[in-house]
């Protein structure tokens, strides 16, 4: 079951601003590398408690606050290696039927 639509993805982090804008620039770049067509959003956490995404990634710190708020949630400790963040999209997504 591939997805029929563009993924939503959220990067978070406390504040909204540094880290997440890092890890959104990362993460488009990983998603773009595995062929997926996705708007990548960057937010704090109080915000990303109220929306609706298909995956979130952020800082264990964040993500273990908000592990219900997507069906994919992606713990990163390096917001710059684009390598291993594709490689834990490509294995989350596989899971979810999103990408094959």
């Amino acid at each position: 079951m591939a997805l029929d639509r563009q993924l939503e993805v959220l990067a978070v982090c406390g504040v909204g601003m540094g880290t997440s804008l890092m890890l959104k620039m990362t993460a488009d770049d990983a998603l773009r590398d595995l062929g997926v067509d996705a708007r990548v959003e960057n937010t704090d956490i109080s915000s990303a408690r109220g929306m609706t995404p298909d995956v979130v990634i952020g800082q264990g710190m964040h993500t273990s606050e908000i592990a219900d708020l997507a069906p994919v949630v992606i713990t990163v400790s390096d917001f710059l290696d684009k390598d291993g963040l594709a490689a834990q999209l490509r294995e989350r997504l596989t899971e979810q039927g999103w990408l094959s």
